[in-house]
Parts: C-alpha cells; sequence; structure tokens
C-alpha cells in the first residue's frame, strides 16, 4: 500500500446520519466526495442535512477549497468508488450484509484504497472476512456522533488489516481535525461507547431505583464531572485530584472508597417495566422541548465548547514555542 498517495476523493457508502455527518466534515476540509446510498429520497435528505450543518462548520473553520459543491451522488456503488483514495462504510450493522459489500468492494477497488467503516459494534476481523484478496486494507474508523461537530476517531484493525493500513487510516483522520485513538486489540463497541455503556448502565440503575429523577441525575453529570470531562479525561483529573502528589496520591487516598462503591454499583435489567419508568422520567425532564431544539442546543454548547477548547490548544502551543 503507497503511504504517500494523498488521501483527495472520500466515496461515502450509506447516507444515514452518521454518513452525512462525515460528509458534511470531508466536504469542509475541501475534499471531494462522492456518496451513494439506495434509500428513497436519500440524495435529497443528504444534501439537506449537509446544508443545514454548514453555517457551524463556517463557524469552525473551511479549509481551502471546502464547497458544497465537492459532493456527488449516484445511486450505483461501481460509479461512487471509482477514482476513490477512501471508502467510509456507514452501512447496516449486518455482518452478512457487510462481508458481502466488503466483497464487492475488493473487486472493485484498487488494493491501496482503504475501506473504513463505522461500525459501532461489529468487529474488523468479522467484516474483513468478505474482502478476500485485500484484507489488508480493511479497518474500523468508528465516529462519534456527529462526527462533524465531535472531533473522535477510533481506528481499530482486524487480524488481517497491515500496519501500513492503520498507520495511513491514523494519520488521514488527524489531518482533518479528528483526535484519533488506536485501540491494540478488539473489544465490542471499542472504547467510547463501552465507556458510555458503563455509565449508562449506572445511570439506568439511579432511576430505575428511585434514587433520583431523569432530571436529577442529568443534572449531577453534565454540571459535575460532565464539565471536567470536556476538559480532561479520567485520568488526567484523577492526577489533579492527588494534589501535589499525583496519581500516586490519589490511589493511596481513594482505592478503598472507590472500590468499596464499585461493590453496590447496580446491573438494572431492561425490562418493560423499567424502560416505562426511564421513559417517563426522561420526557418529564424534556418538557415541551422537541427532539430538534434539544439537539440544537447541544450543538451550541459543542461548537462553543471545541472553540474553547481550540483557543486553549493554540495557546499552549505558543507558549511551548516560545520555551
Amino acid at each position: 500500500m503507497s503511504q504517500n498517495k494523498p488521501i483527495r476523493r472520500i466515496a461515502i457508502i450509506g447516507t444515514g446520519v452518521i454518513g452525512a455527518s462525515w460528509t458534511s466534515l470531508f466536504l469542509t476540509k475541501g475534499l471531494q466526495v462522492v456518496a451513494t446510498d439506495v434509500a428513497p429520497n436519500a440524495e435529497a435528505s443528504l444534501r439537506s442535512f449537509v446544508e443545514a450543518a454548514w453555517p457551524a462548520l463556517k463557524r469552525l473553520g473551511l479549509s481551502p477549497g471546502a464547497s458544497q459543491s465537492n459532493l456527488k451522488f449516484t445511486a450505483a456503488l461501481a460509479q461512487a468508488v471509482d477514482g476513490v483514495d477512501l471508502v467510509q462504510e456507514n452501512g447496516p450493522e449486518r455482518i452478512e450484509f457487510k462481508q458481502k459489500l466488503y466483497g464487492q468492494l475488493d473487486e472493485l477497488l484498487a488494493p491501496d484504497v482503504i475501506i473504513a467503516s463505522s461500525s459501532s459494534g461489529l468487529t474488523m476481523s468479522e467484516i474483513q472476512k468478505g474482502a478476500a484478496s485485500h484484507p489488508e486494507r480493511c479497518v474500523i474508523a468508528h465516529p462519534f456522533n456527529p462526527p462533524h461537530l465531535i472531533p473522535l476517531t477510533e481506528i481499530v484493525g482486524g487480524a488481517k488489516t497491515s500496519e501500513a493500513t492503520i498507520k495511513r487510516a491514523e494519520e488521514f483522520y488527524t489531518s482533518i481535525g479528528q483526535r484519533t485513538v488506536r485501540l491494540n486489540k478488539e473489544m465490542p463497541g471499542h472504547v467510547a461507547n463501552r465507556l458510555q455503556a458503563a455509565l449508562a448502565r449506572e445511570v439506568y440503575y439511579l432511576v430505575s431505583e428511585g434514587v433520583v429523577s431523569a432530571a436529577d441525575v442529568d443534572t449531577a453529570l453534565c454540571w459535575g464531572p460532565g464539565l471536567r470531562w470536556g476538559v480532561m479525561g479520567n485520568l488526567m483529573l484523577n492526577h489533579l485530584g492527588g494534589g501535589p502528589g499525583g496519581i500516586e496520591h490519589f490511589f493511596q487516598q481513594f482505592t478503598g472508597p472507590m472500590t468499596a462503591w464499585w461493590k453496590t454499583l447496580g446491573s438494572p435489567v431492561l425490562t418493560p417495566e423499567v424502560q416505562k419508568k426511564l421513559v417517563d422520567s426522561v420526557h418529564a425532564e424534556a418538557g415541551s422541548r422537541s427532539i430538534g431544539e434539544l439537539a440544537a442546543e447541544r450543538d451550541e454548547v459543542l461548537l462553543g465548547l471545541i472553540e474553547l477548547r481550540k483557543k486553549a490548544a493554540g495557546s499552549s502551543q505558543t507558549k511551548s514555542t516560545a520555551a
């Protein structure tokens, strides 16, 4: 696989929420995008999504050559992948579907074209079994929704993925402003979703047990640890939590209490009754706000946080250079 060939033309397979969001991001980076989806009205829905996302992306900064006119659409898979440098696959989470698709892509694409999957649950070792000729160029590149705003991509190779593919994928996603996380071994749900699932389990438990309402548990998260997590990760915050003694003192001080809490963490069963309790509590929290209004509120705060983090990162870089 050529390591020097620039990635300038992307094929998007599947233009649902994730595919449309990837499309928007790639376009803002000045890349050429050819999208394909057989769903009715897929092209109109995609272009509408991109147009709606554009003001926020413009606020974050467009790269030279960024334009919505760089988007092409076709329902024909072969036409969509003709001459591309990377395929971002966003198909249904069904292993039979993906293996068949990867078999088709393996025949259509030149050997040096990366096939990256946005899959959040399936492993690349299973998916790449469909690519009999060149499984080494297949890799998971899993985003965090919505990828046009949240700059996180998890990179996971399968049993037959080459190191060259992983390195080239990391370099590409980093070049478009993504923070990449490389998994050294495959895990169901990768990393970010596993962290989210662990937290969700305790959230559901606390609400279902009547300890707290949906509104209060969400307040506890987003106005407590969530504020800190928007700045630093758990382990670095532990390092700060140890005071001058750092992470070493943190473990000396909190290992006992923390492991005692672990023993009381819940394992809720999401029965219809428990789900109804959660649903009712969430609707009470949402009140009259629509899904669209809530999403707009989320995105506006996300934009502000991203802008602030960029500013802080630039300031740190300036100080480092001056030193």
